[in-house]
């Protein structure tokens, strides 16, 4: 069942990710999606909350109401509000187009001299670059989006932070050449981590929003998510063999 509920004291993207943390951290919650603009929160659980217990889940400064709608042939209201979700094809969409440009324009740079190890060199650079972009967008929402599934972020803060710094390195050094074997071990260790945190999530069949390209675009916590990492460790793992 899905419930919509208002959410006032929110008042930027780092407010949006804590409601979002702590409201899916309740038993029985599935899915939280935070409208920051209509001050709003979809809130997807198993069986039904009391909304005594979503208030008291939040910090003092935020104050959550039931949603009332006017129903324009009865003089009753409504508290809820059934949204129909979109495929998972149309969530996942900006991410899919994101990796089919990173792959075209690594292969375009290599088709006439073709090289695998060149080839994914570039793809990997250039992966990172992209994604960090992204979450460059919004350093401060950022990091409580991704410690909600990345392990190492959940017990160590600051790395939330420095985390996009971290791929815009690893993507300059791979782009650039410089001491690849050092970018690929990193590489393995970076990904591997948040894989496991992926992968947990995926079991637990909890749904948050993925923070691989911040929080400027609301993707869901999928099996693309965990693809895209394995892509990159197979080729970390392939290059360091290599």
């Amino acid at each position: 069942m899905k419930h919509t509920y208002k959410i006032t004291g929110m008042t930027c993207n780092n407010c949006k990710a804590s409601v979002e943390k702590n409201l899916g951290a309740l038993e029985h919650v599935t899915n939280v999606s935070v409208n920051l603009e209509k001050s709003e929160a979809e809130v997807t659980m198993k069986q039904h909350i009391e909304t005594e217990t979503l208030k008291n889940a939040l910090p003092e400064k935020y104050t959550l109401s039931e949603k009332q709608e006017r129903n324009v042939f009865s003089s009753s209201t409504i508290a809820t509000e059934t949204v129909e979700e979109k495929s998972k094809f149309q969530q996942l969409k900006p991410l899919l187009l994101i990796i089919f440009y990173i792959a075209t324009a690594s292969v375009l740079l290599h088709y006439k001299n073709w090289s695998w190890n060149e080839f994914m060199l570039d793809f990997m650079g250039l992966f990172y670059i992209v994604f960090s972009f992204f979450k460059m967008l919004d350093l401060k929402g950022f990091p409580d989006s991704f410690r909600m599934y990345d392990p190492l972020a959940k017990r160590v803060p600051v790395y939330g932070w420095v985390y996009p710094f971290i791929e815009t390195a690893l993507g300059l050094m791979f782009l650039m050449r410089f001491e690849v074997n050092i970018a690929l071990i990193i590489t393995l260790v970076v990904l591997g981590i948040t894989t496991i945190g992926v992968t947990k999530t995926l079991l637990d069949k909890k749904s948050i929003r993925c923070a691989c390209l911040g929080t400027a675009l609301k993707l869901p916590m999928t099996e693309a998510t965990f693809i895209e990492n394995a892509i990159m460790i197979v080729m970390a793992c392939i290059m360091l063999i290599n």
